[in-house]
């Protein structure tokens, strides 16, 4: 395998791991275990678990981007927002460690910013800006759409990240579209 695969493969173990353990608990350790490699290699494709951990959410944030993009793909306004909507519920269906990723990125940049660590966020925040300025055009560059379908797919995280159950009432205010994947 290759330097480049293997980075990949490092990058697809820590999504992996640190979407279970957060960011804290999560050791070098276990994703070189998960990948098959000593820790010594993992240190020299990434320099320091930072670095795994910034990467691992680039790559959630550039998946999550694609699916949105891949589903939107010569649509506009509602109907683009529907395609996208659908698309999400079933990237965190088919793929659950992406959702929980996602919160363990909130949670350790919340938690570094609390500690004054303000350079740790700046690659997360400029992903999720590189998500509102793709997805805005296409729903019409509606600052108020996009807040609302930025807002609701943060609801569907928490909501699905505590384990409501397609059916339950909590989704009730939900579009279809948007509504968890039985």
């Amino acid at each position: 395998m290759s330097a480049e695969e293997r980075r990949e493969s490092v990058i697809r173990a820590a999504i992996t791991e640190f979407a279970r353990g957060g960011y804290a608990a999560t050791s070098t350790e276990a994703i070189a275990r998960r990948v098959g490699v000593s820790q010594p290699y993992l240190f020299r494709l990434f320099p320091n678990k930072q670095a795994m951990f910034l990467a691992a959410a680039d790559r959630c944030l550039a998946d999550t981007r694609k699916v949105f993009s891949d589903a939107a793909e010569g649509l506009e306004g509602e109907e683009a927002l529907h395609a996208m909507a659908t698309a999400y519920q079933r990237l965190i269906v088919d793929d659950p460690d992406k959702l929980l990723m996602q919160m363990q990125m909130y949670a350790a940049v919340a938690a570094a910013e609390a500690s004054g660590d303000h350079e740790f966020g700046e690659s997360a925040r400029a992903g999720w800006l590189q998500m509102w300025d793709q997805i805005h055009p296409v729903l019409g560059a509606d600052v108020n759409e996009t807040t609302t379908f930025l807002a609701y797919a943060m609801l569907v995280n928490t909501l699905t990240s505590l384990g409501f159950p397609a059916g339950h009432r909590v989704w009730s205010g939900f579009y279809d579209s948007a509504r968890p994947i039985a």
